[in-house]
């Protein structure tokens, strides 16, 4: 119990950095970014100095309250949810963007990493038992020349072979049409799009998990405990799993574990190329458009997945290791 009390505590002081960081480092950028964003909504110069009060005020900045207010209101926002009104969907407010590309991403790239971890930890295990057979020679120099492409790479591969070469499957967007459908067709035609980008995922990382996997379990399976187990005539499938594979896993959860946290934030390139409705995407748009209110609440957004995610695998990693918990 104190271990976990401990290591919330860290990542809880870890978020108030993150939430700092983020309240100042776009008030540390040059000009006034609202000045920008009041200019877009300007017509011919007509807005009134009423106006331009308001809509400073609606978009949150507050020119009579001094530094150490404007982050207390902010922290105070934060609390009740509220990341301000993003500049290019205004009016609609930062969360609500957010929370409406959340899903996308969450589906894809979610469900996409853990495939590839599963299987490419499960391919690791069996190649480093069986090593020197034919799954063990052949695997590390090919995964070590897939997991060198970069995600986009791959992703313009795909779509150039099997959406313009050969026209099967989709080269945008999450699903056809405009309209979202509660609908097995509906959900059906969702999968059909996510099958590139998820492929693109997976191929990109399953090199890394398998060779992590693979170079970690052979040298534990030279350790005296395997030997032991060996030794009072358990099996096979026992000793590969209970005993190499419980113990050569741990730094693959790590990985796993922050691979889980930068889902939130997409692979930005991959949902470029696709045009896919993800965080990533909105991430760059909110970029390019000078969205800070939009571009803050995402990128802390971000950093809460990954804190959350090395969270939880420091509950797995303390038991997978009972040492993890000792005190020091």
């Amino acid at each position: 119990m104190r271990f976990v009390l401990r290591r919330l505590g860290f990542y809880i002081v870890s978020f108030l950095v993150a939430i700092t960081l983020n309240f100042a480092i776009p008030r540390l950028m040059p000009g006034d970014p609202a000045s920008t964003i009041i200019g877009r909504y300007a017509q011919n110069g007509t807005m009134t100095p009423a106006m331009v009060r308001s809509l400073r005020a609606a978009l949150g900045f507050q020119t009579n309250a001094n530094v150490f207010q404007q982050y207390w209101s902010y922290v105070s926002s934060l609390a009740q949810g509220n990341l301000g009104i993003s500049y290019s969907h205004y009016p609609t407010s930062v969360m609500t963007v957010i929370l409406q590309d959340v899903p996308w991403t969450l589906f894809l790239f979610g469900i996409a990493t853990i495939l590839s971890f599963l299987i490419g930890t499960g391919i690791g295990i069996v190649s480093a038992w069986r090593r020197g057979g034919i799954l063990d020679t052949v695997l590390p120099p090919v995964m070590l020349f897939t997991s060198a492409f970069p995600y986009f790479w791959v992703a313009l591969i795909l779509v150039f072979v099997f959406a313009v070469q050969n026209p099967w499957f989709p080269t945008t967007h999450a699903y056809s049409g405009s309209v979202i459908h509660l609908t097995w067709p509906f959900a059906r035609d969702v999968v059909y799009h996510a099958l590139l980008p998820a492929g693109t995922i997976v191929i990109a990382s399953i090199g890394g998990w398998i060779l992590g996997m693979r170079n970690v379990m052979v040298s534990t399976l030279s350790e005296d405990y395997i030997t032991m187990a060996e030794a009072k005539g358990l099996s096979d499938r026992v000793v590969m799993l209970r005993y190499a594979a419980r113990n050569a896993i741990l730094p693959n959860v790590t990985g796993f574990a922050m691979s889980l946290g930068f889902v939130l934030g997409g692979q930005v390139l991959t949902e470029q190329v696709f045009s896919y409705p993800g965080v990533g995407n909105e991430l760059v748009n909110a970029a390019l458009q000078n969205d800070y209110p939009l571009l803050q609440g995402i990128l802390l957004f971000i950093v809460g997945a990954v804190l959350l995610a090395n969270f939880l695998a420091d509950l797995v990693y303390a038991r997978l290791d009972p040492r993890v918990r000792q005190e020091r």
